[in-house]
Formats: structure tokens, C-alpha cells, sequence
């Protein structure tokens, strides 16, 4: 399909570039008002299409061989980072994230379409001796993973294609069709990564992208024509979705307030700088960005002092400026939103420190302290460059107050005491434990999801594949 720079981005439709009655307009966060660009929202016949030709897909793409998904995959790594620059600037321009954050995703989406390629050649299965009782003599089982079939994706806009890529690498590892809906607000880098996609090899109608609106979505969602529906997002809509997905398997990455505790015998230095980039990088528009920080009170003041200063030294602005660390939230109802839980919290007898103030689309680095612990700021997901501080001294003390929240994502921990470290490791309630480093760390192949609220099930390559592919065992008598 021909398209000067002025039109809407076509929308990819069972392997066919299409247009649609129905415009969206993606706007640009740092300039509010202003235009990130164009493309279009699906249309129920368009959706239905794609559906349709997921299923008609399923043959093809579960006959294909693991050299072959292997190809599609590292083709895809390759000619993502041949147009690294591109696909950042347009992170950059539709999601306001700071151009160097924005290439770092795009670097780490390579990643992942790589460690896919290795992971969809390690599809495995076992032998399993049979013969237990007298009965079942001379009998040997061999499972071996199939596709789930048809799968249903949603991914948000904090990381465009960084959390799009974990639905589809492991859907083409695994040999799964994949209908993939991008978030609304950031649909533009991700409709280029279909095209690269395309490029590479994925088969006709085993890939669609299609923006939709909500109730479009919803028809997704609850159609059992898919197999499984993979989700990132907010609780609230992860958990209502789940309530409609019916007969297929649901795997959900939702939200969090994620807490790091700073030990007695922690690298005071590193704890500070770490601490500073996971709870202001990107805004703090993260799941697993730093939102209560609890400090051991033997080394409170030496860390708040060197935290404040090194707060001071961020630079909050353009976003395509490489020196800048803070760009925009996502829209000014984010900062609305977030300016009434801090106007909250203070009011409440909350002290801050530093921040505070939100204006259009921009809210500064703010750190607050003394906040009753059962406001708004501490047990919702703030989505925002907002951290809560607190003292502690009983290390058990403090285990339980991390625990003590309906989330359960990641949480972080610096500490020189080895047993400490396995002590949270055995009691803290989440998904992962990061130590010596603060828990917005993760990397591509590792294991990441949570507990309670904050999800359902694993991302991550080879977790992701488990739960896109079943077990069928040949027994052999």
C-alpha cells in the first residue's frame, strides 16, 4: 500500500496492509495538542478477518520447522536494529519516553527476539518410564509441546514494543497465530515492528496488529476462537478481562508498588544511584518502579542526604534531548490524577521532601516521607516519578510491611548479609527478589510476573512458550 508521510499508518490485517473508516489521532505527550502521528482503528470485519485467518494459520505455522521460526526470529532481531533509530524516535515522539531510554528498548526488543530464536530450537519433551504396577510393563511415555493455538494480545504504552515483544516472540517460537492489539496511545513504533515482522518471514495471517477501542477489544477478549489471552496493564482491567476470557488460558502482567529496602550493611553509594533511576526513569511510568523505600535507620539520614542531592541532578525535559532523564507523563490526567494523592498525602500529615507540584503533562521528581501508610500513594500503583520513604529497624518488621499489600510484583534489596538476603527470599510475597539492585531490574529471559494483585503467570521467553504450547504425551507399549 502506497502512503506519503501526511497519511494515517495502515493497520495489519492477517498479513494485508489496510485502512479503515476510523482514524486515530496518537498524540505527542511533550507537546500536548500536537500530533505524533496517524493510523486507524480496526473495524469489527477487519477484527473477525484476522480471527479467521489466525485459525487458518495454525496448520502452517505449528508445521513450521524450529530452523525456521529460529530464521523468522533472528531476521526480526537483526532489522530491529538496523532501524534502531527509527523505531526510537517514535517511541520517543508517541509515549514521551527520553530518547536514550527509548533506544535502550528498542536494543533490549532485539534482545528478545533473539533469546526467542534460541528458545523456539530448545522445545523439548521427556521420556518417562511407565511401568509403576505389573499392569503397565514395558511401557515408556513421550510428551512432546504443541501450539495452544489462536492467541489474543494486549500490550500498554509505557514500553511500546519492549512488552509487545514478549507476546510476540515466544507466539512465533511456539508456533502460535497472534492477533495483537497495541495501546492506543502508542500503537505507531509497534505497527513499523509488524512490518518488520513481515519483512523477516512470519507467515500470511499468522500476525495481525489492529488498534481498537474498548469494546472492540472486549469482543477479542471473550472470543474462543483464541486460546490463550496474554494481558499487560492495570489491575482493574486485567482482572475483569480474565472474567470474561472464558474457556482459554489467561496470563496476566499487571500493575504493582513495588518497595526496595535499604540494609544496614548496604552499598550506601550504589543504593542511591540505582535508587534514583528506578524511581524516576520514564516518569516512574513502570510496574515495577521504586514507590516505598525503606531505609535501615542506622544509615537514614546519610542516604536521604545523598538521595536529595543526587534527585537535584536529573534533568527533566524534551524528551529527544539524550541529557534528559524525566520527560512527560503520558497525558495530563496522569499528572492530575497524581498531583491528588500527593495533595493527599500531605494533607494527611505526609512531609515533602522535595517536588510535588505537577503542571500540563509534567510532574517533577518528588520524594515524600511520614506518609500514613494507608494512603492512596502507598498501596495503589502510583504510575508516576513518586517515591515514598520510610525508616525501619527490625528487618522482620519490614519484611511485613512489604508484604503488607495487595501487590506483589517485584521488590529489591541491598544488603551485605547473606542471610537477610535469603530471609526475603524465602518471606517476601512477590514474583521476584532483586538484591543489590532495586526491583525495576529485569532482563528479557528471566522469569517475570507476580503475585496477589499484580498478575497471573510468567513472562519471559521459555515461560511464555510453556504457557503458548500443551503437553501431549505418546504412550508406547
Amino acid at each position: 500500500m502506497t502512503r506519503t508521510s501526511a497519511d494515517p499508518a495502515p493497520i495489519l490485517v492477517a498479513g494485508r496492509w489496510e485502512r479503515s473508516p476510523r482514524v486515530l489521532d496518537v498524540l505527542d505527550p511533550a507537546h500536548p495538542g500536537q500530533l505524533a502521528g496517524r493510523t486507524y482503528q480496526a473495524t469489527p470485519e477487519q477484527l473477525e478477518a484476522a480471527t479467521v485467518a489466525a485459525e487458518a494459520a495454525l496448520p502452517i505455522m505449528r508445521a513450521l520447522p524450529a530452523y525456521e521460526r529460529g530464521r523468522i526470529l533472528r531476521e526480526t532481531a537483526r532489522l530491529v536494529l538496523e532501524r534502531r533509530d527509527e523505531l526510537a524516535r517514535s517511541i520517543t515522539l508517541e509515549a514521551g519516553k527520553p530518547i536514550r531510554d527509548a533506544t535502550t528498548e528498542v536494543e533490549r526488543t532485539a534482545l528478545a527476539f533473539r533469546i526467542g530464536a534460541e528458545e523456539a530450537e530448545r522445545i523439548t519433551g521427556e521420556t518417562i518410564p511407565l511401568d509403576l504396577n505389573a499392569a503397565s510393563r514395558g511401557r515408556w511415555g513421550i510428551t512432546r509441546r504443541f501450539p495452544i493455538g489462536p492467541v489474543a494480545a494486549i500490550s500498554p504504552f509505557n514500553l511500546p514494543l519492549g512488552l509487545a515483544v514478549h507476546k510476540l516472540a515466544p507466539a512465533i517460537a511456539a508456533g502460535c497465530p497472534i492477533v495483537l492489539k497495541p495501546p492506543s496511545k502508542a500503537p505507531l513504533a509497534l505497527l513499523a515492528l509488524a512490518g518488520i515482522l513481515v519483512e523477516a518471514g512470519v507467515p500470511e495471517g499468522a500476525l495481525s496488529v489492529l488498534p481498537m477501542d474498548r469494546e472492540l477489544g472486549d469482543r477479542m477478549v471473550g472470543d474462543d476462537r483464541f486460546r490463550l489471552l496474554t494481558f499487560t496493564g492495570s489491575p482493574a482491567v486485567g482482572w475483569a478481562m480474565k472474567a470474561r476470557a472464558g474457556r482459554k488460558k489467561v496470563v496476566l502482567e499487571l500493575g504493582g508498588n513495588a518497595a526496595v529496602i535499604v540494609d544496614s550493611t548496604a552499598d550506601i553509594d550504589r543504593a542511591v544511584l540505582r535508587c534514583l533511576q528506578g524511581g524516576y526513569k520514564y516518569a516512574g511510568q513502570l510496574c515495577i518502579s521504586v514507590q516505598r523505600m525503606y531505609v535501615h535507620a542506622s544509615v537514614w539520614d546519610t542516604f536521604m542526604e545523598r538521595f536529595v542531592a543526587g534527585a537535584q541532578e536529573l534533568v527533566t525535559g524534551d524528551p529527544m534531548d539524550p541529557a534528559t532523564d524525566l520527560g512527560p507523563m503520558v497525558d495530563p490526567a496522569a499528572v492530575s490524577r497524581t498531583q491528588r494523592w500527593v495533595d493527599e498525602a500531605v494533607a494527611a500529615g505526609g512531609q515533602l521532601v522535595f517536588g510535588g507540584r505537577g503542571e500540563g503533562a509534567w510532574f517533577p521528581p518528588s520524594l515524600l516521607t511520614d506518609v500514613p501508610k494507608e494512603q492512596a500513594i502507598c498501596t495503589e500503583e502510583a504510575f508516576a516519578p513518586i517515591v515514598v520513604a520510610a525508616p525501619f529497624e527490625d528487618f522482620d518488621a519490614v519484611l511485613a510491611e512489604v508484604n503488607d499489600s495487595r501487590f506483589g510484583l517485584q521488590a529489591g534489596l541491598f544488603t551485605n548479609d547473606l542471610a537477610h538476603a535469603w530471609k526475603a527470599f524465602e518471606e517476601l510475597q512477590v514474583g521476584g527478589v532483586i538484591v543489590n539492585d532495586v526491583p525495576t531490574y529485569r532482563i528479557d529471559h528471566m522469569p517475570y510476573g507476580g503475585v496477589k494483585d499484580s498478575g497471573l503467570g510468567r513472562e519471559g521467553l521459555r515461560w511464555a512458550i510453556e504457557d503458548m504450547t500443551e503437553v501431549r504425551i505418546l504412550v508406547l507399549a
